[in-house]
């Protein structure tokens, strides 16, 4: 199967500006590709092609695909090299889903009544960079609302104190798999009302509204992706 390797608007000509962290710009470029379907499911990835592509040099090449290795979002077989993970299959994405409803709205009750101010700006922090416009290209943006969608879940999780709860989620790798379905603007318009009224039921320190918000927002991501099955 041919490479897919995409730029980021901007960087065709010269590659990738060179950043405070050459590593972590690495990783973002080909991130945000994952993410908005520029690299396929299930497409090879090259090294050499994208030392060319992104001009710079093997190291954080593979620094950056061995950090998305670990994310899930890529794979590496001995002797073949590296291919962006399969789409998630119809049976793994119900798994997920009934797997979020069973645990995040009782963390969204228990993180209420944990909640401090230190957390709540924490949580108001991530979902006013989501719902900021930088002015960056879409892709860039889907794939940044992606990581700050996964930080936000977390850190609730991490609030309700049950350390157990918030491994066995983030081992899924459950935002960036669901978010690599569908590349579109639904999935996180809407996703920000729903973040925000988690937000009110976490100021006004009601677990039950909390609880109801999560569930609500949970069912909404399923059916807004639901049609990548289709």
């Amino acid at each position: 199967m041919k490479s897919t390797v995409i730029h980021r608007a901007g960087d065709a000509a010269a590659g990738l500006a060179r950043p405070t962290s050459l590593a972590g710009n690495v990783y973002d470029a080909i991130f945000a590709q994952l993410m908005s379907l520029q690299i396929p499911p299930g497409a090879r990835i090259t090294v050499d092609t994208l030392v060319r592509e992104l001009n710079v040099s093997h190291t954080p090449i593979r620094e950056a695909l061995g950090r998305l290795e670990g994310e899930g979002l890529v794979l590496r077989a001995h002797l073949v090299g590296y291919r962006a993970a399969p789409q998630v299959s119809r049976a793994r994405f119900d798994e997920l889903y009934e797997l979020r409803l069973m645990l995040e709205p009782e963390a969204a009750a228990k993180a209420t009544a944990r909640m401090d101010e230190a957390g709540l700006t924490a949580l108001q922090q991530l979902a006013g960079v989501m719902a900021a416009d930088d002015g960056a290209d879409e892709q860039l943006r889907y794939s940044d609302f992606a990581r700050r969608d996964a930080e936000f879940h977390d850190k609730i999780l991490e609030i309700a104190g049950n350390g157990l709860v918030r491994d066995v989620l983030r081992m899924q790798h459950t935002h960036f798999h669901i978010f690599r379905l569908m590349y579109h603007r639904l999935v996180t318009a809407e996703a920000l009302d729903e973040h925000e009224a988690l937000l009110d039921a976490f100021r006004k320190g009601d677990p039950k509204r909390a609880r109801e918000a999560m569930l609500v927002h949970i069912q909404n991501s399923r059916t807004r992706l639901l049609p990548a099955f289709a």
